[in-house]
């Protein structure tokens, strides 16, 4: 396996269309032959191939070169202007009802891509009641929380590079104050939920908030839109470069429960490790308690090479827990 060198994220080009044949989602028709030359550039080549999975652990310090930031003496921060540290109200917590839902697939057939095994097979859980936050965490919130404790802050917020601790906790980029916050590891958003008196959602939980009991494909339903979710095909259809969003802009994209930003956006940390699925028999040298499992897809995901889309609900992405990148964030969830 080779060591690449640490510096800037190359940022992955998805050279798709917007629609992506998308329209078959959910209707059972067999998923058209993605065009080869639309597959990895050369970066991704390094490690991926068109047909789907990693050829290496990505979780990986090798792979930080795209999985994670760079800390070398480059290191540019986005922004050098500072902002008053605002008191944002807490998160808006919604209750989920005790009861069965559908968890996973048995294949993907439909023009969403193959994605892994590991979603299979299709199956029941029950759940208790629980709580989870409506949105994701953001940076002032998160701004608090490092303002108290004295927790370590993003790498991209201005003052990461600053000696001067009392502007540490109020340096993050001002107009992204509503965004979720990112360029956290899962020790981070463990340590903030349990800071705010929560705590990581399981990934079963974070399945049923976000896909309900009817077994739907994406939050709003089963058929995908680029209009309804922070994704890479939101950014192709106005062909702009692709970044977080505020929280909460896609009301047409909520959960069945009323939670915002499900799909796309950021990653979002839980709780569980990365183990198969009961009666799932695929062998995965991933499997284990070294890698959390991550949901709900991002501004950016694998779909240039091959994995299919990341924001369907029963998608599962996997790092190991001390990763942080630019498209991984959180939200919070709490027992009844």
């Amino acid at each position: 396996m080779c060591r690449y060198p640490i510096r800037r994220a190359v940022q992955i080009v998805f050279m798709i269309t917007s629609s992506f044949m998308l329209n078959s989602i959910g209707t059972g028709q067999a998923a058209t032959p993605m065009d080869p030359s639309l597959f990895p550039n050369d970066t991704c080549k390094k490690c991926h191939t068109s047909s789907g999975p990693p050829r290496v652990d990505y979780s990986k310090p090798e792979c930080v070169e795209c999985h994670s930031v760079p800390d070398d003496e480059n290191y540019q921060p986005v922004s050098d202007k500072r902002v008053a540290l605002p008191f944002p109200p807490p998160n808006e917590m919604i209750t989920i009802p005790a009861g069965t839902f559908i968890i996973g697939n048995n294949g993907r057939a439909t023009s969403e891509g193959s994605g892994d095994p590991d979603e299979t097979p299709e199956h029941r859980v029950y759940l208790d009641t629980f709580l989870i936050d409506k949105y994701e965490v953001t940076n002032a919130q998160y701004a608090v929380f490092v303002k108290e404790t004295n927790h370590r802050i993003p790498k991209h917020w201005p003052s990461s590079r600053s000696t001067d601790e009392s502007q540490r906790s109020v340096a993050y980029p001002p107009e992204k104050a509503d965004h979720p916050v990112v360029y956290v590891d899962w020790f981070d958003a463990n340590e903030y939920c349990h800071w705010a008196g929560k705590r990581l959602p399981t990934e079963e939980e974070w399945e049923k908030a976000a896909r309900g009991t009817d077994g739907r494909i994406f939050p709003w339903g089963n058929s995908f839109s680029s209009q309804k979710a922070n994704t890479p095909q939101y950014w192709l259809s106005s062909n702009r470069e692709g970044d977080t969003m505020a929280v909460g802009q896609f009301d047409n994209g909520k959960s069945p429960y009323g939670l915002h930003d499900m799909a796309g956006n950021v990653y979002e940390w839980t709780a569980s490790w990365y183990k198969p699925y009961p009666q799932n028999t695929e062998f995965n040298v991933h499997y284990g308690e070294k890698n959390k499992i991550v949901r709900g897809g991002s501004w950016y995901d694998c779909l240039s090479y091959g994995c299919g889309l990341s924001s369907p609900s029963y998608n599962r992405s996997r790092f190991a827990p001390e990763i942080r990148n630019k498209g991984f964030g959180f939200r919070c969830a709490k027992s009844r």
